[in-house]
C-alpha cells in the first residue's frame, strides 16, 4: 500500500483523484491539505463523498506525515507545488504535479503516459500535462510520421466550465455561460506553448492555430483538430498510423463514429474519431477535462512510477462535478 497525500484537495480534479483513490486497492489516504476548507467536512464540500469520514487539514499536513515511499498530488493553483514539491522529492516521495509549474522545467518528466510511459516509470516528479494539450497530443501526435508535410493544425477546442477551476470569477458564473459559447485566449492561450513544445517532440513543428471555448457543461472537452497536408495523404496509411498508436492503449479508444461526451465522463478514457477528405485530416478527441485531463491521468502516471499496474483503480465511472 502507497499512503497518497493531496495538497489544494478541495479543488473540481483533486476531489476527484480523492474519489478513484478511496476505491484503489493499492492507496490509502494520507493527508487532505486545503487552505480554504480546512477543517470541514469531505462531504460538506463532496457531497458525492459524504461517505468517507474524514475532514481537510490544513496547510502543512503533508510534509508533517510524510514518510519516504509515500506519493503526493498537487490539485493546488500555480506556484505552490514549485515552492514544496522538489523538498518532499529529496525525502523520496512520488510526486505528481497537476499545475503547470513543471511542465517546462527539465528536472520533470512530462506526466503523457502515451508518449513518456517508461521516463515516467523512472521519475520522481511528474508533471501532468493541462486538459487541452492532452486531447490535442492525442489527437495530432499520429501524423508524426508526415511531420515534414503538415502545412497548418487547427485546433478548435470546447471545455466545460470545471476547466476554470473552482476559484469564484464573475466569468464562471452561471449567467454568464449559460446559453453562450465563449471563444477566449485568442491573442495567444497559455497551453500553447505546452502543446507546440510536445508536438515538437514528435517531430511536428506545423504552425498551430489554437481556438479555446467554454461552453455551458460542468466538464468535459471536445477537441476537433486539423491537420493540412501539402498533398493529400493516403486514408488507409492515415488510419493505420492511429491503429498502430493507440491499438495497445487501455484509455484511448478509435471509434468509428462521433465521440461523446456522455461515453467518457468520470473516466480516463479518450475517444477519438478520424476522417481524411483530400489534404486535410480531422481527429476529433473526446474526454473528461477532470479526468484524463487531470485527476485520473495523474493517477496513471502515479500507477507506472510505483509500478502498479497502469489501468488499477481507474474503472469507476461515477461523478464529482
Amino acid at each position: 500500500m502507497t499512503r497518497l497525500h493531496i495538497v489544494g484537495a478541495s479543488g473540481y480534479a483533486a476531489g476527484e483523484v480523492i474519489r478513484f483513490a478511496v476505491n484503489h486497492p493499492r492507496l490509502e489516504l494520507g493527508a487532505l491539505e486545503s487552505e480554504s476548507a480546512a477543517g470541514r467536512p469531505l462531504g460538506e464540500i463532496f457531497p458525492a463523498l459524504r461517505r468517507i469520514d474524514r475532514t481537510f487539514d490544513a496547510p502543512g499536513a503533508a510534509e508533517r506525515s510524510l514518510q519516504p515511499g509515500d506519493a503526493v498530488i498537487f490539485g493546488s493553483s500555480n506556484g505552490v507545488a514549485l515552492s514544496r514539491a522538489p523538498q518532499m522529492v529529496a525525502r523520496g516521495v512520488k510526486v505528481v504535479d497537476l499545475s503547470s509549474d513543471f511542465r517546462h522545467d527539465p528536472i520533470a518528466v512530462y506526466g503523457a503516459p502515451e508518449r513518456h510511459r517508461a521516463e515516467i516509470a523512472h521519475a520522481k516528479l511528474v508533471a501532468n500535462p493541462g486538459c487541452y494539450p492532452t486531447a490535442t497530443l492525442l489527437a495530432l501526435a499520429p501524423l508524426a510520421p508526415w511531420a515534414a508535410e503538415l502545412m497548418q493544425l487547427i485546433v478548435d477546442a470546447k471545455s466545460g466550465i470545471s476547466g476554470a477551476g473552482r476559484t469564484p470569477r464573475t466569468s464562471s458564473l452561471f449567467c454568464e455561460i449559460d446559453g453562450e459559447v465563449i471563444a477566449y485566449g485568442l491573442e495567444g492561450h497559455r497551453h500553447v506553448p505546452e502543446m507546440t513544445e510536445e508536438l515538437r517532440n514528435y517531430g511536428i513543428d506545423a504552425p498551430l492555430f489554437f481556438t479555446p471555448q467554454v461552453v455551458p457543461l460542468k466538464r468535459g472537452m471536445l477537441v476537433n483538430a486539423y491537420a493540412v497536408f501539402e498533398h493529400a495523404p493516403a486514408e488507409e496509411e492515415i488510419l493505420e498510423a492511429y491503429h498502430a498508436m493507440y491499438e495497445r492503449e487501455s484509455f484511448v479508444h478509435l471509434v468509428t463514429s462521433a465521440p461523446r461526451l456522455g461515453s467518457v465522463l468520470g473516466t480516463n478514457d479518450a475517444e477519438i474519431h478520424v476522417t481524411v477528405a483530400g489534404n486535410a485530416v480531422r481527429a476529433i478527441c473526446a474526454m473528461d477535462n477532470l479526468g484524463k485531463g487531470a485527476a485520473t491521468q495523474a493517477l496513471q502516471s502515479l500507477n507506472i512510477m510505483l509500478g502498479y499496474p497502469e489501468e488499477e483503480g481507474l474503472d469507476a465511472r461515477a461523478l464529482i462535478a
